[in-house]
């Protein structure tokens, strides 16, 4: 029998190291975890054994209780492309500390994909018969109790700051910066707080929501995302329109008064980081805490007058097309409004309707009975082709299976998933080069936005795609799906609402009227192609 080093010794290694760092363990400054200190063991384990080091992954301000993590991810991606045949980490926790998917990691993915994974601090070895493999389950558990105790103590601890009128969120609300002298004192921003008191003394003059958001849009008042460069998914503002949402948001929070308002919303676990809004008796609310926007009798007074504004009434009639309806030219939704004086309804774009002084897009206005009427009648052509099932089947798999532009948008998403895994890898070993004081920190952060903007713009193109592509080829089990419900369709004397949205996905119109029918079904959408050749 080969013994375990000659074994060891006959395969080629090629190593991926993982590093991870969480903000809890950034916060209690211990050299010992920090990036620096764990790429220094790992280099000086792979060079000691002479293994090859294709690439190394780093997590910077990650927890464990989660896989959803860019570096781990970019890691996985080249396993799956055969890279990388063994992974090392300081420790378990540094690989997870979710006991679960820890152990479905280095007890089932790992040894399917023939990947030896390493903990070298806690010994564990998966090609090497040990007894630190053995309690390697009892470890990830003991990893994963610690991020639970670790989560209660940190829960308990920003509870006592709330309590005492600290500030402890993230991002500070429109008016207000995080004191230069106490990050957890809210002053006032200077430019951020002119607006804020503007859109209260617009609210006490009786503007409504909508009428404040239209004029502050109209006069070209910044937005929180213009002001503060970007957005909270990190893409650059490109538009300064004001919400009624926002405004809304703005004119209800108490905080404005000068009042501390946190615990507002709670994460469903410490393994969940989805938030869900509490109950407003287990708010914190702290009096008198940094400088009011506005005075009480002012705050008070809005929140009647707007209490008793007029309020659209919600849609009594449902019409079949209700739900379905986008404009080509702007992606936004097209609106079907109440019957006119008399009588007619009309469609309009819904970003002209918001912005028509801007001449943002075009009305986009059409008859709506008109336009059911044109459609119905398309869709019965259609659904009449597709009843022949026997005669195009066959044909329409060997379209969609062969045809050049399904395969081209194939290749142009592996184009770029390989771009974007380049582009982790240029960040990460960005990184890494600041780390050994190879470029400068101000170097850095420059690539570092540069990359991550490129990266996600990358990402949002792969989304857009990947819908088309989905959209396109569908699952050949939806065929009888697809029959059962043009069989139902023509059936109707009036189709309905809902059978429309099971049957459509989307309806554009464009500026010229002209009309894009795309269905939930690729033989729907194959024989409306077919049929305007």
């Amino acid at each position: 029998m080969i013994d375990f080093l000659s074994m060891v010794k006959q395969i080629k290694y090629r190593v991926a190291i993982y590093i991870r760092l969480s903000k809890e363990d950034i916060d209690k400054h211990e050299e010992s975890l920090s990036v620096t200190n764990q790429k220094n063991v790992l280099e000086a384990y792979v060079k000691e054994q002479q293994y090859e080091l294709y690439d190394i992954y780093i997590d910077d301000g990650f927890t464990g209780t989660n896989f959803d993590r860019p570096a781990f991810k970019r890691m996985i991606n080249d396993i799956e492309l055969g890279k990388v045949n063994m992974v090392v980490t300081k420790d378990l926790s540094r690989l997870g500390r979710d006991y679960i998917e820890t152990g479905e990691y280095v007890e089932k993915y790992f040894p399917m994909h023939n990947v030896r994974y390493v903990a070298l601090l806690d010994g564990i070895d998966t090609i090497a018969d040990t007894s630190n493999n053995d309690i390697a389950p009892f470890k990830a558990v003991i990893n994963d109790m610690y991020s639970r105790d670790n989560s209660k103590k940190i829960r308990t601890a920003l509870k006592t700051m709330q309590r005492q009128g600290k500030w402890v969120g993230g991002c500070p609300p429109f008016g207000y910066m995080v004191d230069p002298k106490d990050k957890n004192h809210l002053v006032p921003n200077e430019d951020e707080a002119k607006i804020v008191k503007d859109i209260f003394r617009y609210a006490s003059n009786g503007l409504t929501y909508y009428q404040i958001a239209e004029k502050l849009t109209i006069d070209k008042v910044p937005t929180s995302s213009i002001l503060r460069s970007t957005n909270r998914k990190g893409k650059m503002a490109i538009q300064g329109y004001w919400s009624t949402k926002t405004v809304k948001g703005i004119l209800s929070n108490e905080l404005y008064l000068g009042d501390m308002v946190q615990n507002r919303n709670s994460r469903i676990s410490y393994k969940v980081r989805k938030n869900v809004r509490n109950a407003r008796e287990d708010w914190i609310i702290v009096p008198n805490t940094h400088e009011p926007l506005v005075d009480r009798d002012t705050f008070n007074q809005i929140q009647k007058i707007l209490s008793n504004s007029k309020i659209r009434s919600k849609k009594q009639v449902y019409r079949a097309l209700d739900g379905l309806l986008y404009c080509a030219d702007c992606g936004h939704k097209i609106t079907i409004c109440s019957p006119n004086k008399s009588g007619y309804t009309y469609i309009v774009c819904n970003y002209y309707r918001m912005h028509s002084r801007e001449h943002l897009c075009t009305s986009h206005s059409f008859n709506y009975d008109v336009l059911e009427e044109l459609i119905v009648n398309e869709l019965k052509k259609v659904f009449k082709l597709s009843l022949n099932r026997d005669k195009i089947l066959d044909k329409v798999k060997e379209y969609y299976d062969n045809n050049d532009v399904v395969l081209a948008t194939q290749l142009k998403i592996k184009e770029m998933e390989s771009n974007i895994s380049n582009k982790e890898s240029q960040l990460d070993k960005m990184y890494l080069d600041k780390l050994d004081e190879k470029i400068t920190n101000e170097m850095y952060e420059r690539i570092r936005d540069k990359l991550n903007s490129e990266i996600n713009k990358l990402k949002n193109e792969k989304e857009d795609l990947m819908l088309v592509f989905n959209n396109s080829v569908d699952m050949d089990g939806k065929d009888k799906e697809c029959d059962k419900l043009v069989k139902e369709f023509l059936n109707l004397e009036k189709p309905s609402r809902n059978i429309m949205l099971e049957l459509i996905n989307r309806i554009e119109i464009h500026k010229d009227k002209t009309i894009d029918i795309h269905f939930n079904f690729r033989k729907l959408n194959f024989l409306l192609k077919e049929n305007h050749h």
